[in-house]
């Protein structure tokens, strides 16, 4: 028979010792069997050898005993068919483990595409049918040349017995599949039929929401939710129409639908960042602004990085170590969505989890989203001392230090530092050594030892001032052709000031820039060089890089070609559109300053969850070559800065499709249509709301024709703007040259490059101090250096989940957090984002909005503080503020 070879081949295997031949054929068992084999059994002998203990080598004794009687069937089945091998060998292996875990064997295996196992979420590695055409296959290679057999040998031998057959990252064993079925549909019509349809969908609705007060982002994950079912009518009206032997709809197809999904949200950030440049441009500097070059600058800033990307393949996908934590997020949905799971007693199956989890956070999300917004933030020491303002600055969770402050929102916890439970447990407690140091100890002794004259201004605030603690007047320095008005700058003595709070963050930006470059050189120099100066099939790759092998990979001049094609495009019309302040050269300087970023912040990002990012120095850099033209600072930030940002996410979406099994080519074309697609959405809708929005005047709240209860603020535009006056207009020379108030900051560049030097050198000093490897300063100041505009209450909430999940529960119930810890996260982030749909659509949406007004909903402040904005210091102008009371002493 057809199988027999393949049993005979399989029985060779595993007198070899290997495994790699059982996980294959663990997929013919349905997809939990597959997971708790291998979490459970060969797969974890491996981490028991690493260390584990006593438990990993228990692990390792009872697969021992499994593989022994496995060996045993083997040797009886030898001459029964595919089918019944395949069931006789589900029966044996299935025994003791099934009824410990409450599995039981599945059935149906010949019943090749039936819809039932598909659309059930069943994916079934393979199918009788298919097990008889590899045997076919397998036949084939054995009559093959000797030379081709012997190197098929080698390879096998050395898959199996040089190589591990789990990922050395315990997140990345307990969640992601290490079997592949390349017969699956992938890049299908399908694809690209409801991709484009979810992309164009949530970049109209993102870009329409972002200009709101009350804006939302809506997440990947609400669309591909959707996308499961939509693919899957799609293949039923395929099947019943058009082919009767349409495949069903794979979970290689979800995954590509979310990636066109991933593109429409901007990764997560809502919309295209050059939106911000294009409606500066055309709603408070009043520049002419055509259509096509707009659409430019937004597919170019949006695309560039794309190019270079391709570079670092080998370096942020292909290692095992380079995990990216998100995408353990999503890997875990997918697989809740697509793969059937019989649980143990007294478990719920994934996939109801999901949908309960999905709806208890949809319910609650009401409560803080609109019925008591204060359960975002209980700030309850300011209630008990409602007249202190120090009682205050120290109990307010938005504008203090949030001492005692408690959160009961899903969405405050995971607004800036993404999804805690996502995060790994020593990336969180660097975070919360980070922010401790800072917010507890630099920021009050700075504070009230009245460092950069702290007293004058509020104790937490990203706002401009004059001197006296009035607010900065920006209309009163620009001239009408938007340049630095210096005579009335000089005679009013308009110097611009911040809080300490605030200053201190820049310092932090420039630390964490300084030591991601030295913690990179240090930690992963060696590795680094010995990538570059060898080929890729030199080094080590882990179980998910070797079954990648197989798919044909993205040519480098592909990318070459992108790289080329978009810096021609840029040069070309930004030479011929002048009002941009950008010259050649400039986008050519904020080019090479991305791309050198790019590999040592996206290790950050690949193995922390936490990405430094480059908006701070780009604004500098520019800002001193280029002073007084604040177009021209923004188009260079853009440019330096999100095509990094971009790069990475291209990156980090490649690894998804590395976990998934998508073949990179596919994954390449989805990426570049679907930003491309994205990118135009956002431009489309964010021009019409501009000649249709209050008469024009949408973003304009400064213009005394704006409608006072309009709704359409645009409150990320306006900051926008506002840097651009500040490190554009008025340049970083006057407010950190050697003349000027804040110049002291710049000696934390020097401090950022030699903060990682000391846990480095003590780790080569004593090598088996194993937590030296885990002190990692880029996070400890790119985490906490979110701030403004996040506040103490995001870090108390995230840092709180995190323990809880991916320390406490990790360490003490990992079975429960292998099942259900990445679920969780992916229904929390679901429910939230439809009720909040629900909530916009339902209260929000009209002009005015429908909103309540009592103690719950935040009265005085978002928390009840309202005296956490006043100045301490007598001297100070309190009228800012009009809950300050005139002398500001407490």
């Amino acid at each position: 028979m057809a199988a027999e070879p393949e049993s005979e081949d399989g029985a060779e295997k595993r007198r070899a010792g290997a495994n790699g031949a059982e996980k294959r054929r663990a997929g013919a068992n349905g997809a939990e069997g597959r997971d708790e084999r291998g979490a459970e059994g060969e797969a974890v002998d491996e981490r028991g050898e690493d260390g584990d203990g006593e438990r990993g080598g228990r692990r390792k004794e009872d697969a021992d005993e499994v593989g022994e009687e496995e060996r045993r069937e083997e040797q009886a089945s030898d001459d029964r068919g595919g089918k019944e091998a395949a069931e006789e060998e589900n029966e044996v292996e299935g025994g003791r483990e099934a009824a410990e875990e409450g599995r039981e064997p599945e059935d149906g295996q010949g019943k090749e595409g039936e819809d039932e196992e598909y659309e059930d979420g069943n994916e079934k590695a393979y199918t009788d049918g298919e097990e008889e055409d590899e045997g076919e296959e397998d036949d084939e290679r054995e009559e093959g040349e000797e030379e081709d057999e012997e190197d098929e040998e080698e390879e096998e031998e050395g898959e199996e017995g040089d190589y591990d057959d789990q990922s050395p990252v315990e997140e990345v064993a307990l969640t992601v599949a290490t079997f592949d079925d390349p017969a699956l549909p992938c890049f299908t019509y399908r694809v690209m039929i409801i991709g484009s349809i979810v992309c164009a969908l949530l970049a109209f609705v993102n870009q329409y929401f972002w200009f709101r007060t009350q804006s939302i982002i809506i997440n990947p994950i609400a669309a591909i939710i959707l996308s499961l079912y939509m693919g899957r009518l799609l293949a039923r009206i395929e099947r019943r129409y058009f082919n009767p032997d349409a495949l069903p709809f794979s979970v290689k197809e979800h995954v590509l639908i979310g990636i066109f999904a991933n593109c429409g949200s901007a990764f997560g950030n809502g919309n295209a960042y050059a939106i911000d440049i294009v409606t500066i441009m055309k709603q408070f500097y009043n520049v002419q602004l055509g259509f096509f070059p707009a659409f430019l600058l937004v597919t170019t800033t949006q695309v560039l990085g794309y190019g270079w990307a391709g570079l670092f393949r080998r370096y942020l996908v292909e290692p095992a170590h380079m995990w990216w934590p998100t995408d353990l997020v999503y890997v875990s949905l997918y697989r809740t969505l697509h793969e059937s799971d019989t649980p143990a007693r007294g478990m719920l199956t994934r996939a109801h989890f999901f949908f309960l989890i999905t709806a208890i956070s949809f319910c609650w999300y009401l409560v803080p989203g609109y019925l008591i917004p204060i359960v975002s933030c209980l700030s309850w020491v300011c209630w008990v001392w409602p007249t202190s303002i120090t009682a205050q600055q120290l109990g307010s969770g938005l504008r203090g230090m949030g001492l005692g402050a408690i959160t009961l929102d899903w969405a405050t916890m995971s607004a800036f530092l993404s999804s805690p439970l996502a995060a790994p447990w020593f990336a969180i407690l660097n975070i919360a050594v980070g922010f401790a140091l800072f917010l507890y100890v630099l920021v009050p002794i700075c504070y009230w030892g009245d460092v950069f004259a702290a007293t004058r201004f509020p104790f937490l605030s990203s706002g401009t001032y004059q001197w006296s603690g009035a607010l900065y007047p920006v209309d009163e320095i620009i001239t009408s052709d938007f340049r630095l008005n210096e005579t009335m700058y000089a005679q009013q003595n308009l110097a611009p000031y911040i809080s300490v709070f605030f200053a201190l963050a820049y310092g932090l930006g420039f630390a964490a820039l300084t030591a991601t470059v030295v913690h990179v050189a240090l930690w992963y120099g060696p590795e680094i060089y010995q990538r570059t100066m060898s080929a890729a099939t030199e080094v080590k790759p882990d179980v998910h890089t070797r079954l990648m092998q197989r798919y044909p990979k993205v040519p480098w001049w592909w990318f070459l070609i992108l790289l080329l094609v978009n810096l021609a495009v840029c040069i070309a019309f930004l030479e011929l559109n002048a009002f941009f302040q950008l010259p050649w050269w400039g986008l050519l300087l904020s080019a090479a300053l991305s791309l050198f970023f790019t590999l040592p912040i996206g290790i950050v990002t690949a193995t922390t969850n936490q990405q430094p990012g480059l908006n701070i120095i780009t604004e500098m850099i520019w800002g001193y070559i280029r002073p007084g033209e604040p177009i021209g600072n923004v188009c260079f930030k853009t440019y330096g800065y999100i095509s990094m940002t971009q790069a990475i996410a291209f990156l980090q979406d490649f690894k998804l499709g590395h976990y998934m099994k998508i073949p990179p080519q596919a994954m390449f074309a989805v990426q570049v249509f679907a930003t491309i697609l994205a990118g135009l959405v956002n431009l489309g809708t964010a021009w019409w709301l501009y000649d249709t929005v209050e008469g024009g005047l949408i973003c304009k709240i400064n213009d005394e024709n704006f409608p006072e209860n309009s709704p359409w603020t645009c409150p990320t535009a306006n900051v926008f703007y506002s840097a651009s006056i500040i490190w554009g207009l008025i340049g970083p020379e006057r407010m950190f040259g050697p003349n000027a108030f804040y110049n002291n900051l710049n000696w934390w560049f020097l401090g950022g490059a030699l903060a990682p030097i000391p846990f480095w050198a003590l780790h080569k000093l004593w090598p088996r101090q194993t937590w030296l490897t885990k002190v990692h300063i880029p996070v400890m100041l790119t985490g906490v250096g979110m701030m403004p505009p996040a506040t103490p209450i995001n870090y108390i909430g995230w840092i709180t989940m995190g323990f809880i999940f991916n320390k406490l529960i990790f360490t003490y119930r990992k079975d429960w957090w292998r099942r259900y810890n990445y679920v969780l996260s992916a229904a929390l982030d679901s429910g939230v984002m439809f009720m909040a749909l629900f909530i916009f659509f339902g209260a929000q949406v009209e002009t005015p909005s429908v909103s309540l007004a009592w103690w719950g909903a935040g009265v005085t402040s978002s928390d009840n503080c309202p005296l956490a904005m006043c100045p301490t210091d007598p001297s100070a102008i309190t009228t800012v503020i009009s809950a300050c009371p005139t002398y500001a002493g407490s």
